[in-house]
């Protein structure tokens, strides 16, 4: 990109000096918004294509827009377009170049449009590509949490409340527990690329033209659902960028959540899992160590993706209608969600399946820690006795555990029953761990049959979208 280049704008006419260098570097966005190009030239084709059916261009100007266009998308592809910073953004750069190569027709394009509705037109079109392909990363990193899930639903581990042994519970119905939160992940995008998928394109500045041109027309070619209803709103509206990081934000909160996680698991006091060495480094001192910096990462840039949030709704807080130059700054921090989001769930993705469960680890955590004192007060209900006398019966039991060192399933009927004599020999079958989790077999339960039924259900799921 060069600053040595002429300062002649396409808009200079009204202008008696050149843009102070300085200000042209400054106010210029094509270093970033480059990344448009692909959707630019396509809006450009349907413009074109729409303003040769109402009679505004000729069939042969088409056709020269047209191959101008592909010749252009070609050479920006093969690294040989030349950006300039001095022709301010993405779009200009296309459209001087489009008039360098076939003259006087390329000045005819932006008959009917402005760069305000123009760049609303790309923004949408890039995102709701860069929608679908995060939606493919979520679903693959779903597929993975399935498949742990249905390869772990026997393998038991203790679940947490507040960060202590609570009751045991299914690893694979931990995994999809994550995978309801995705699930939800999932059904945000897509809500909010059906919710954007409106054409702006039309819009012109911010009142419409007065050339006849044809919105619906545009709005098909380029598979929006149907054109904005208001001009105004359609040139300056970013709500959907906001709602877009706004679910952003929550994935990596969720991902933030995975990782917290993984990173408790992996360490020498869990030691309930082994991630594989290729998403692991090692110390620079210690050479017994295995960081989980992927997790460790990805729990940080949760923090970059809710700041971009907060830049995007302060942004649009006090503009008036309709466009400002203040929205050239959604650019780059929306740009950095959708960067961040497929970087993170790429690497989850990639991971996840190659989780390797210590099985015995996790089933003897589970044991300590009192985790089927619950299953115990549940037996004693059912035996006449009203819950808060069962809790009570129960916290004096644990109480006596922890003075013995000894969990409830390792206690003899007579210690037992001196708690409460309803307690007879069949009370070992509640304390076990798997009667405890085998014991939770309703739909949402974790019981590993009822595991099994909900993996088929969200692999069924998967395999609808």
């Amino acid at each position: 990109m060069s600053d040595k280049e002429p300062t002649i704008k396409p808009w200079g006419g009204r202008f008696s000096e050149a843009t102070d260098q300085f200000v042209e570097r400054f106010t210029a966005s094509v270093s970033f918004d480059q990344r448009l190009y692909h959707h630019d030239i396509n809006g450009s084709l349907a413009h074109a294509a729409m303003l040769t059916k109402v009679g505004v261009l000729s069939e042969d100007e088409l056709k020269q827009i047209q191959t101008g266009l592909e010749e252009i998308r070609s050479e920006i592809e093969s690294g040989q377009f030349q950006w300039s910073v001095s022709l301010e953004d993405v779009h200009m750069n296309i459209e001087a170049r489009l008039t360098d190569k076939i003259g006087i027709t390329g000045k005819k394009l932006h008959t009917g449009r402005s760069r305000n509705d123009q760049v609303a037109t790309d923004i949408r079109l890039y995102l709701r590509d860069e929608i679908v392909s995060i939606c493919q990363e979520l679903s693959r990193l779903q597929q993975g949490l399935v498949e742990l899930a249905r390869r772990e639903a026997d393998t038991i581990m203790p679940g947490f409340t507040h960060l202590q042994t609570a009751q045991p519970v299914s690893f694979g119905h931990h995994m999809l527990a994550w995978n309801e939160m995705l699930e939800r992940d999932y059904s945000r995008l897509r809500d909010c690329a059906a919710r954007m998928n409106q054409s702006p394109l039309g819009a012109a500045a911010l009142a419409g033209t007065t050339y006849p041109i044809d919105r619906e027309y545009s709005a098909q070619l380029l598979g929006f659902d149907r054109p904005t209803e208001n001009s105004l709103d359609s040139v300056s509206d970013r709500d959907f960028a906001i709602e877009f990081a706004a679910a952003g934000s929550l994935i990596m909160t969720h991902l933030s959540r995975f990782s917290e996680e993984l990173v408790l698991w992996t360490s020498a006091q869990f030691n309930f899992i082994d991630l594989p060495d290729r998403f692991c480094t090692g110390s620079s001192i210690m050479p017994q160590k295995k960081n989980p910096d992927v997790p460790e990462l990805i729990r940080g840039k949760v923090g970059r993706v809710n700041g971009h949030l907060i830049s995007l709704l302060t942004l649009m807080k006090s503009q008036p209608l309709a466009y400002n130059k203040d929205n050239q700054e959604d650019k780059e921090p929306l740009f950095d969600v959708i960067d961040t989001l497929k970087d993170s769930l790429k690497a989850y993705a990639d991971m996840v399946p190659a989780i390797s469960v210590n099985a015995e680890v996790t089933r003897e955590a589970a044991m300590r820690g009192f985790s089927t004192a619950t299953d115990l007060a549940d037996y004693l209900v059912r035996k006449g006795l009203p819950f808060r006398d069962a809790h009570e019966v129960v916290g004096k039991s644990v109480a006596y555990g922890i003075a013995e060192k000894k969990d409830l399933s390792e206690m003899s009927l007579d210690e037992l029953r001196q708690f409460s004599t309803d307690i007879n020999e069949d009370v070992f079958e509640v304390l076990t761990l798997e009667g405890s989790i085998n014991a939770r077999n309703h739909t949402g339960g974790t019981a590993p049959a009822q595991v099994r039924a909900a993996a088929d259900r969200a692999e069924a799921r998967l395999k609808q979208r």
